[in-house]
């Protein structure tokens, strides 16, 4: 079975988005990596850190607060760029011709499970957020990180979905491929 030329350029485009948004995701995580580092041994830069990510208040009022909102930050992110990751490797070593490969299906079913964390964990931050600025902590500037809470969590159960019908179409090419 051949592709079209459309179709595979169309294909092509969509591997290289994958690619710039893995490396957008990676510089995000790295960026709020290196910035909760060195946030630890000099707290007083803290306001002046990336994506103008001021806790300064948060982490002068409570530093369980700071520490606590900025795992949740660091895990989504790290999460996202790892699900990005996946979904690059699965790009760059899916052959077109014969789609339905266990390798595909595992892929697709830890797309899954990086979708459904990254839902689940937004939308503990959200919660946990909710519950500081009850307490009169301004953490309105986290909403950022975890607004897609809930298009995360359906879009995991959509892509387990398709997991489970690529499951049984691998199951169904290895049976077509023993009758033959």
């Amino acid at each position: 079975m051949h592709m079209s030329k459309k179709n595979y350029y169309l294909f092509i485009v969509l591997q290289v988005i994958a690619w710039l948004i893995f490396v957008g995701l990676s510089i995000e995580a790295g960026a709020l990596i290196v910035n909760f580092v060195y946030s630890m041994f000099k707290p007083e830069v803290i306001s002046r850190l990336y994506q103008k990510l001021d806790l300064s208040q948060l982490y002068n009022l409570s530093e369980w607060a700071y520490y606590s909102m900025y795992s949740f930050i660091l895990v989504i992110s790290i999460l996202k760029a790892l699900l990005f990751y996946t979904v690059v490797i699965m790009v760059s070593k899916l052959d077109l011709a014969k789609p339905f490969s266990t390798f595909v299906a595992k892929q697709i079913s830890r797309i899954s499970y990086y979708a459904f964390s990254i839902g689940i964990l937004s939308y503990m931050g959200q919660q946990a957020a909710k519950n500081l600025q009850h307490r009169g902590f301004n953490v309105e500037i986290l909403n950022q990180f975890w607004a897609d809470s809930e298009a995360f969590i359906f879009m995991a159960a959509v892509v387990y979905i398709i997991a489970v019908i690529f499951k049984k179409g691998v199951d169904l090419q290895n049976e077509n491929d023993l009758t033959v």
